[in-house]
């Protein structure tokens, strides 16, 4: 179906000064005031909202969704943490609790204004089922999302501290490289408004791979034009392992491997130093900014002011939610805005600035060159965001509310591709999720606390 948008208050466009937007075969056709139904068109009145180009998520880990606010984890660091939540409790997750976890971390995304997400999946090892993958798959087309799976998983057991508890066997190369590309094949969509994306995306270069490994996941994406991402530098202790083993920081050792480049990016970067960012930004390498799972483990403020000024992509990502209890991309993106004035005084971030980064910075990392930005030929990925509610009125700057007045936030409709996948009153489509989502969590400490008995 197409649509005629009308009456906006404000569209964050290029175009300035316009209120409606018309919708056809997923593109925006035109944009301008005052414009006219045409035959076949529904028309969506947009008075009192605002339109945002839909913010697009670099680094998510959707598995998470169902480890939220696990006691152990909630006061360590990185490290303990990883040991204490997700690879406890990931070797038990099944399918289905998968399923029930992506569908929930896409319903967070898309509520809070993101339409497209790139899911940094790690739960893969030796034995495990394609299925899990599937899951992932499945969620996503359930939801209408925009979806980029970053292929995550190890080729050796590692040296991050939670990895080396977890008693997971890895996969070894050849595997890893053969259900790449089973993944490839089967889900991978070229074009600047594809619907599905593969990343090839070991968990982290600094611990889960060797370097001959990582050429050769390196060589794979590239002769198959894939995107490459990881973790990279959230703690010092990347570092710290990268000049021990191979005598390199994490970022010259990045780089030995081919892992440096404009086709890749990586999540968190907290620890970067001067020479580290100039290096970044030289090789035109990309960061996912993670700011509220940041804080929420103690890992310190990416300087992603100083990697933009030295010309560094920048995106923004929700991270899991085990680290975040969030999967909001409008916090991330209010918390972008505020963290930097904290730090370098209330220049550093202005809230035009962040939206860019939290929705064409993302779609230009993602290589989704037709996504993140609202004018005519691109893809009709929108989010009405109404404004006419008590907790943004006195407003002086309304297009800029959502961002600013941060969480909650309400969304009046959702395109994805032109197509209508969230309205004002769909909660009651989703009520059964919360029953699927805690029945998921029983049965996941059930499993957990009986192997930690036996």
């Amino acid at each position: 179906m197409d649509y005629l948008v009308k009456n906006a208050s404000a569209i964050a466009c290029a175009q300035s000064n316009v209120s409606d937007i018309r919708i056809r075969n997923g593109k925006i056709a035109e944009l301008g005031n005052h414009l006219l139904a045409e035959q076949g068109e529904k028309v969506i009145d947009a008075q009192g909202c605002v339109i945002y180009p839909g913010l697009v998520n670099t680094h998510h880990h959707l598995a998470q969704s169902i480890l939220k606010g696990i006691p152990e984890g909630l006061n360590q660091g990185l490290g303990e943490w990883l040991a204490s939540v997700p690879y406890r409790y990931w070797p038990q997750i099944t399918p289905q609790m998968m399923y029930h976890a992506a569908r929930l971390g896409f319903y967070e995304l898309v509520r809070s204004g993101t339409t497209t997400c790139a899911d940094h999946h790690y739960l893969y090892h030796a034995n495990s089922s394609k299925e899990m993958e599937e899951a992932l798959w499945q969620a996503a087309e359930d939801m209408g999302i925009r979806f980029v799976l970053c292929r995550g998983g190890a080729t050796v057991k590692g040296s991050h501290k939670g990895l080396a508890k977890a008693g997971v066997i890895p996969e070894s190369t050849e595997l890893m490289l053969e259900r790449l590309e089973r993944t490839r094949s089967r889900y991978h969509q070229e074009g600047g408004d594809a619907m599905r994306k593969l990343v090839v995306a070991p968990t982290t270069i600094a611990h889960s791979a060797t370097p001959d490994d990582l050429k050769l996941l390196a060589e794979y994406a590239r002769s198959h034009k894939l995107r490459m991402h990881s973790h990279l530098l959230e703690v010092g202790f990347d570092n710290e392992q990268t000049l021990a083993k191979y005598g390199k920081t994490a970022v010259d050792f990045a780089e030995s491997c081919d892992w440096l480049g404009d086709d890749v990016w990586f999540a968190h970067i907290v620890q970067a130093t001067e020479q580290d960012i100039k290096i970044l930004a030289e090789t035109k390498t990309g960061i996912a900014h993670c700011p509220t799972s940041n804080c929420r483990l103690g890992s310190g403020i990416a300087p992603i002011i100083e990697m933009e000024k030295a010309g560094m992509p920048i995106s923004i990502g929700v991270d899991g939610s085990a680290s975040s209890e969030s999967g909001s991309m409008i916090q991330e993106l209010n918390l972008t805005w505020l963290i930097h004035r904290a730090q370098h005084g209330p220049s550093a971030t202005n809230a035009e600035q962040v939206l860019k980064w939290g929705a064409q910075g993302g779609a230009s990392i993602l290589g989704l060159d037709q996504v993140g930005q609202i004018e005519v030929g691109f893809a009709a990925d929108l989010v009405i965001y109404d404004i006419h509610k008590p907790r943004f009125s006195g407003v002086h700057s309304p297009l800029m509310a959502p961002l600013l007045c941060g969480e909650p936030v309400e969304i009046k409709t959702s395109f994805i591709n032109g197509r209508i996948v969230f309205q004002q009153n769909d909660s009651d489509i989703y009520h059964s999720l919360v029953e699927d989502v805690q029945h998921s969590v029983e049965e996941l400490i059930g499993r957990v606390q009986y192997l930690e008995r036996a």
